[in-house]
């Protein structure tokens, strides 16, 4: 090799200081974890859709109405319960509850579990709140609706995602 293609060949060769070392080990740490996660990150993806099961509730419940959203009803759940297997929630409506205003029915379902009714509780202007609360069992990370039945026959909804973890861990 003569000297000058052997200097060309050495000023090719570039040697990593430490900081250019320690930050290439991280991207790639980075790199590997993301990988390692996918397969979490399309079951998330996953537990979004709905199931036929629960679309056959749903359309059975509604006829042909469409819910609206006007914040007269709360759903309370926690967002990553620690066990899926009693998901506390609290339930309620804000309707003045008087004979041309009130809430008939709350119903609870889920887009996820196998079977999608998860409870309904009946209610009268006598009754005097539309509220309830309880434990229910979900079978992973899915979406929690809450229907209000007005006494108008008009549906308000309320939606929450829920993520179902393993003892809370994230696993």
């Amino acid at each position: 090799m003569t000297q000058k293609s052997q200097s060309a060949v050495q000023s090719e060769i570039k040697v990593l200081n430490r900081r250019s070392f320690l930050l290439s080990g991280a991207l790639g740490a980075g790199f590997l974890a993301t990988v390692a996660r996918l397969p979490a990150l399309a079951a998330t993806d996953d537990a979004s859709r709905r199931s036929p099961a629960f679309e056959l509730a749903y359309r059975t419940l509604l006829g042909e109405a469409e819910p609206i959203d006007d914040g007269t009803v709360h759903l309370e759940l926690p967002e990553v319960p620690e066990n899926g297997n009693t998901v506390p929630f609290k339930l309620w409506s804000d309707s003045p509850m008087t004979e041309t205003d009130s809430i008939k029915t709350l119903h609870l379902l889920s887009t996820g579990n196998p079977q999608p009714r998860v409870a309904a509780f009946h209610f009268t202007p006598l009754s005097g709140k539309a509220q309830v609360a309880g434990r229910m069992r979900l079978a992973r990370s899915q979406d929690v609706i809450a229907l209000a039945e007005r006494s108008d026959g008009k549906f308000v909804v309320s939606i929450r995602k829920i993520e179902v973890t393993i003892g809370g861990c994230g696993n």
